[in-house]
């Protein structure tokens, strides 16, 4: 009786070749699986994976933040505490493909897509500041958002994008004439002029101020002659003050900078204000992620234009310094880029959209110091905002794609002696 027992308890499990097989075949697919994902990133850089690194975390600690700072706002208006922070969440689910894909775009693609690009821009702010679907998405005094049933969004974002890349495929195309202001400088001009004062027509001084310097940006990096940048950058000044002294909103936030005990401290200056009592209140370590006061309906714009001033009073100083190093952290990864490509179409778009994305963060915190007249510019990649956020991480996916073609250094000879 013993022996058919024990034959028959063998028989019950599973063969001995069985299991090989299968654990053969989880082997295979576990090593196809990593040879595949080795074939989607076999092409990038360590630039590539530093830039989408920085990026990612400045997006997840931005949604952080954005939880933290609108909880209060968005319980306010009706919604629950987290409305703001799903919908960011959401921009950063759309954004965060959008700037992956783009990232294996390749760079002719760009080029070819410059002109398109800045025309569908272009069309999309005519129908703001011409049409009834202009919106100033109750902010009272700037037109720039175009609204669609209820979706509302900023073409002046895509204005941004088309300009960059359409300045980096020009001057690539002109690289032997840009010393002769008119086939270098001049034609730049007239397009950026254009679609730029369609933007101030809508009467945003902040996003036409950061336009008008990665245009600047971009011309310098390309190598257009000091002396021509200089005569450019102060007849820019001279429009800028001009246009900002012609509505008294404007006006008045620009005499309140200059003579602050002369303002209107419950207008002009409240923002400021509740700004340096938030950061005054965070001290050196502040007073605890979800802890801010000011967020109770103290200061404005909370989850926007001020939320550095939410970051200096929840994490303190040394969270402010944090994320002045991540910016800093995030231009040095858009100077490896350039220095490590000598196409000179990514060297010029990779250094208008490190202006662009570095310069605005530097403006942003600038205001909420107290240094700058209040423009109303978000900080990028942290502030709540669909559109700001979606096109700074499609502006980044294009810079991404560089990191992908291989080329030689560009030793800046070229550059050094147009400037000549």
């Amino acid at each position: 009786m013993t022996a058919p027992t024990h034959a028959s308890s063998r028989s019950s499990g599973p063969p001995a070749s069985a299991d090989a097989s299968t654990e053969s075949s989880q082997r295979s697919s576990l090593i196809s699986a990593r040879i595949s994902l080795g074939r989607v990133f076999a092409g990038e850089s360590a630039n590539y994976f530093l830039l989408t690194g920085v990026t990612l975390f400045m997006v997840v600690f931005g949604l952080v933040m954005v939880l933290s700072s609108s909880s209060v706002d968005s319980h306010s208006n009706g919604d629950s505490f987290f409305a703001r922070f799903l919908t960011q969440g959401l921009y950063a689910v759309i954004g965060v493909p959008i700037m992956l894909l783009a990232s294996r775009a390749p760079t002719s693609f760009w080029k070819w897509a410059a002109w398109p690009a800045l025309i569908g821009a272009v069309g999309l702010q005519l129908l703001v500041v011409a049409t009834p679907l202009g919106s100033d998405n109750g902010t009272e005094y700037n037109k720039n958002w175009l609204k669609i049933g209820s979706v509302a969004f900023q073409p002046s974002e895509a204005i941004k994008i088309a300009l960059v890349l359409w300045i980096g495929m020009f001057i690539a195309r002109k690289q032997s004439r840009l010393t002769e202001w008119k086939y270098g400088l001049l034609p730049v001009l007239i397009v950026s002029a254009a679609a730029v004062g369609l933007v101030l027509a809508g009467g945003d001084l902040g996003t036409t101020s950061i336009m008008v310097a990665i245009v600047l940006g971009a011309l310098f990096f390309a190598g257009i002659p000091l002396r021509q940048l200089l005569t450019t950058g102060v007849i820019a000044i001279g429009g800028a003050v001009l246009f900002a002294v012609t509505r008294a909103s404007r006006l008045e936030r620009i005499l309140g900078y200059l003579h602050p005990s002369s303002a209107d401290p419950m207008s002009t200056l409240w923002q400021i204000q509740r700004s340096n009592f938030a950061l005054a209140h965070g001290s050196l370590i502040g007073v605890g992620l979800g802890n801010s006061e000011s967020k109770w309906n103290w200061l404005p714009e909370a989850s926007t234009d001020f939320i550095f001033s939410i970051i200096g009073e929840e994490l303190g100083l040394l969270g402010a310094i944090v994320v002045l190093l991540l910016f800093v952290l995030l231009a040095i990864c858009f100077i490896r880029i350039m220095n490590a490509t000598a196409d000179p179409f990514a060297r010029v778009v990779t250094g208008a959209v490190m202006v662009w994305l570095v310069g605005q963060g530097l403006v942003n915190i600038g205001v909420v110091l107290g240094l700058l007249p209040v423009l109303g510019v978000p900080l990028p990649l942290i502030s709540a905002g669909g559109t700001a956020l979606i096109s700074s991480l499609f502006a980044i996916g294009v810079v991404l794609s560089f990191t992908r073609t291989p080329s030689n250094s560009f030793t800046g000879t070229a550059r050094k002696a147009a400037r000549r």
